[in-house]
């Protein structure tokens, strides 16, 4: 075999640095590291067994209760109408009722509502005043995604180059408790990126000036052509759907920008009230191709997808809805007009969520079996259990995929669980058994059994 399927094949034990010096032993660049790194024969580790990821996707203001809990049926979930677009996935999907938010203090419910969604633990004091009587800061504690990235990252056989990665859409350049959810610690939120050119530059790098949109891919052709010949069949596909998504990205970005050009200026308003740009769509897109890529290519085992910010005003034209989403959530239920607008506006999250899942679905595992969903839980999660009542009971979780033991293709009511305990459980999916997360005074019971 050639030199490089030899090399990897004696030495699946070796440490990161060292394949990278070896893969710079070649005389590649730098800049195609990335591409290479992730590859199957090229990890240069053993996995201590089944590959397993995480993703963490957000929606803000609350669902339509009624809309979105599915009954149990005979021939497994009967799906209600914001569900529909996961019909695909109903054998893999869990969804649970009765796991309320029950962290209280400082800040109003949107606050805690998306700050508190991922730490279980209150907000610091601070001076952002929201709908309550009393402001808030930041969060107090780490997020669940972090905790399970910290406890990959730990370790040799699963540690990946950034351990996670976290994608925004339509998420306003603010920084304040309603526009983040993950947090590398107390005090330390993480903001998500929005936009895909700095997406795709911060998982590749040398994207040239944005205005040209110069390819990366120009920088490494030549290095990924001389090294493609040596590689397996396996790493060669997957090798050339790498190169394919980037490029795809980059005319994507391309023509966003072209038709962005001619389109008129939004009009002046008030600044507290962002507005989603018509592409959101495609951008959404470009993000989830985005995201199965990193995963493809091993470059993490965590990610969330954040869509805009809790009390988003975004304006879904591309639904034909030009009210702001969080003005539609405050409507009462009687409000027939907003009620068909705000289940538009969930079953298109619903919708995104399906595409990611049959991106996931229709690539198969690298180094493994079956395809990439077997190996990875989605939890589509919610700031609000109900938007015009702004609870926090009843918080829509829904969880889809494998790797993680979960019993799939069920709707369960956990009466009244506090989500503390369902943070344990995705801890514990992963190996990691921690007792407690969160406030621990909620954690009573442990991880909720979801076998």
């Amino acid at each position: 075999m050639p030199e490089l399927n030899a090399w990897a094949k004696n030495n699946r034990s070796m440490k990161t640095h060292n394949r990278r010096s070896f893969l710079r032993g070649l005389g590649l660049s730098g800049a195609a590291l990335p591409f290479l790194a992730g590859l199957p024969g090229l990890r240069g580790k053993e996995s201590a067994g089944p590959m397993q990821r995480l993703v963490i996707m957000f929606s803000p203001n609350g669902t339509l209760p009624n809309q979105y809990w599915p009954n149990p049926g005979e021939n497994g979930l009967s799906l209600k109408p914001i569900m529909k677009p996961l019909e695909p996935f109903k054998d893999r999907l869990l969804t649970l009722k009765g796991v309320h938010n029950r962290i209280r203090g400082d800040g109003d419910n949107h606050m805690r509502g998306i700050s508190c969604l991922l730490t279980a633990k209150e907000l610091h004091r601070g001076n952002i005043q929201g709908g309550s009587h009393t402001p808030a800061g930041w969060a107090s504690g780490i997020s669940i995604d972090q905790e399970i990235r910290n406890h990959l990252q730990s370790q040799d056989s699963t540690r990946t180059r950034f351990g996670s990665l976290e994608f925004g859409v339509a998420v306003p350049n603010r920084a304040d408790p309603w526009t983040r959810m993950s947090y590398a610690g107390s005090n330390k939120p993480l903001a998500p990126i929005d936009d895909p050119y700095r997406m795709l530059q911060k998982m590749y790098g040398r994207l040239k000036d944005r205005d040209s949109v110069v390819s990366i891919l120009d920088d490494v052709s030549e290095d990924l052509k001389k090294v493609a010949g040596r590689l397996g069949q396996e790493d060669r596909s997957l090798l050339e759907e790498h190169l394919a998504l980037v490029r795809q990205v980059e005319q994507d970005l391309k023509r966003a920008k072209d038709s962005s050009d001619n389109q008129h200026a939004e009009p002046e308003l008030d600044p507290e009230i962002e507005l989603v740009n018509d592409n959101t769509p495609q951008i959404s897109r470009m993000q989830i191709d985005l995201l199965v890529n990193g995963f493809a290519n091993d470059m993490m085992r965590v990610a969330s997808l954040q869509f805009m910010r809790s009390v988003g005003q975004a304006r879904m034209r591309w639904l034909d809805i030009e009210e702001g989403h969080h003005s539609l959530s405050h409507k009462p239920d009687k409000d027939a007009k907003a009620q068909q607008k705000l289940l538009k506006i969930n079953t298109w999250f619903a919708g995104e969520l399906a595409y990611l899942c049959k991106r996931l679905e229709e690539t198969p595992e690298p180094g493994g079996d079956g395809n990439m969903l077997d190996h990875t839980t989605i939890v589509w999660l919610n700031e609000l259990g109900k938007g015009n009542n702004h609870t926090l009971d009843n918080i829509p979780f829904t969880i889809i995929g494998g790797g993680l033991g979960f019993k799939m293709g069920r709707f369960l009511d956990m009466k009244g669980s506090p989500h503390n305990r369902l943070l344990l459980s995705l801890a514990h999916g992963f190996g990691h058994t921690i007792e407690k997360f969160g406030n621990p005074r909620l954690c009573g019971g442990g991880p909720l059994d979801l076998g």
